[in-house]
């Protein structure tokens, strides 16, 4: 049993055989001595060892498996891994309004005194990574001024911890998070405080997430070489882990580096490798901002009617997801084009009810961007 010590919380060897082989054993053993609670983290780690698989599907049934067994038992350390697990990977999959159900169910669940085994069995302090993902998930539920506020609140308390592998997992989701804000600025304070973290500590996988938010940061600030290099050498490195889950992201991100530097074809390039994987893995929280930021290239390469058809699918998976962020995206884009066509109020009548949807994040550049697009149209 001493891999669920080591549990889920490094990463470090997240996709090798042997490790899914451990779990395997450790699984074989658990139930044959009637599954114990006290061994419940095992089906919670096998559950993460799948998921950065990119096995999403079988993480998911395990993730079932878990509670169904944690609510017979009323185990609430179990409750907590399960709903922990499932909001991760729901997340992970575009179900934000499940995954926000389960992670706040965490949330209330846990008790740091009671729970604290939990720690040493899995590797993390629970409520720093329910935090951190909760805020991911209300950003694309189109709560950003709480997903914000939910993540700097969340690094004081994994500073507070002492506890280097919940500081680190926090600082990379939270950095995520940024990402997608558009907050470059905090970004390049967290990416600097993720590296360093990571380099002491000898976590390669976060050190490696670390350099490609340097990277893109740089990119930001004008050094598209430099930001290029750092994108180029930190995805090759986060491939060569063997680690799927957030693949489609980090691809992006260079796919924008790209852009920016002028080379468009590798961009659109990069956006399809995304988009393989999302079809592959099922990873779909970044499908519409994917299928929309396609349909961007291809405009500026001219082909207005494929760009429409993009931004039409990426504001299709955005309302099936409740995904109100991705939604106001695909939205602003797609009103842009049918402003520049003089279909005026057909792009106000499409933008003005989503923008009315939001009651917060009016000081971000989504929310900016699409009001001062609606003020042109009117």
């Amino acid at each position: 049993m001493q891999l669920t010590e080591r549990g889920a919380a490094s990463c470090q060897r997240a996709k090798a055989p042997e490790t899914g082989d451990a779990y395997v054993r450790a699984r074989e053993l658990w139930e044959r001595l009637g599954s114990p609670s006290e061994f419940i983290q095992i089906p919670y780690g096998q559950s993460r060892y799948y998921a950065h698989r990119g096995e999403l599907g079988l993480a998911q049934r395990l993730d079932e498996d878990l509670l169904h067994l944690s609510n017979q038992r009323n185990d609430v350390a179990g409750l907590v891994l399960g709903h922990l697990s499932s909001g991760v990977n729901l997340m992970f999959c575009g179900m934000f309004a499940s995954s926000r159900s389960h992670l706040e169910k965490a949330l209330a669940l846990y008790d740091p005194i009671s729970q604290r085994p939990l720690v040493r069995q899995t590797g993390v302090h629970p409520h720093v990574f329910a935090q951190a993902y909760l805020g991911n998930t209300l950003f694309c539920l189109g709560f950003p001024d709480q997903a914000l506020a939910l993540g700097s609140a969340n690094i004081p308390e994994a500073r507070r911890l002492a506890h280097p592998p919940s500081l680190a997992g926090g600082l990379a989701i939270g950095a995520r998070l940024l990402s997608l804000v558009g907050d470059d600025i905090a970004l390049d304070e967290w990416a600097n405080q993720l590296v360093t973290v990571a380099t002491e500590q000898s976590f390669p996988h976060w050190r490696t997430q670390g350099e490609i938010y340097r990277g893109w940061v740089k990119v930001k600030h004008g050094d598209a070489m430099g930001g290029m290099s750092l994108l180029r050498s930190g995805a090759a490195a986060y491939r060569a882990s063997g680690v799927d889950l957030f693949v489609p992201h980090y691809f992006e991100l260079l796919a924008a580096a790209c852009e920016i530097a002028g080379q468009v074809e590798e961009a659109m390039s990069l956006l399809d490798d995304a988009l393989h994987f999302v079809e592959r893995t099922g990873e779909r929280w970044l499908a519409a901002e994917l299928y929309r930021y396609k349909g961007q290239l291809l405009l500026r390469q001219g082909h207005a009617e494929t760009a429409e058809e993009l931004y039409h699918k990426a504001l299709s998976i955005a309302v099936e997801q409740e995904a109100k962020l991705w939604e106001l995206r695909a939205a602003v884009s797609l009103a842009r084009l049918w402003g520049e066509q003089d279909r005026r109020a057909e792009a106000r009548e499409l933008l003005a009810p989503v923008y009315g949807w939001f009651t917060e994040g009016f000081d971000t550049a989504d929310l900016k961007e699409a009001k001062a697009l609606l003020d042109k149209l009117a």
